[in-house]
């Protein structure tokens, strides 16, 4: 893989395979490295804490997402998006609940290797520095 295009993606995901958690509800997240050419299942990462108070509950999802730069969620709220974003990670929405993770990392990483975004170069780019 190459390290310098190397970007780590957290999927909200009730079964590791399909994008199907909204992410102030997500009890996982499955957190993967992926680079032009390939990638890598780093970890599941759980979400499970309960917090009364929605900014607690928050801060703790996001903590969940151990330093990705993209979480890639079912729907995201406006202050967990913002929250989110404070935070340096990208937040992106599913275009269904049966979208695969495995279709996301194939469509990242065609964006990786072609004509890549703007929004995913600034994100490549802050990797680097």
């Amino acid at each position: 893989m190459d390290i310098y295009n190397m970007i780590k993606i957290a999927f909200a995901s009730t079964d590791g395979v399909s994008v199907n958690q909204h992410f102030g509800w997500c009890e996982e997240f499955y957190i993967y490295e992926i680079d032009a050419s390939g990638s890598t299942f780093i970890t599941q990462s759980d979400a499970l804490e309960k917090y009364e108070d929605e900014a607690e509950k928050l801060l703790s999802k996001i903590d969940a997402l151990q330093d990705s730069d993209i979480v890639y969620v079912s729907q995201i709220g406006p202050k967990a998006s913002n929250m989110v974003k404070k935070a340096g990670i990208y937040p992106m929405s599913s275009s269904n609940q049966e979208q695969s993770i495995e279709s996301v990392i194939a469509s990242i990483q065609k964006m990786l290797s072609g004509n890549t975004p703007l929004w995913l170069k600034a994100i490549v780019m802050r990797k680097r520095v």
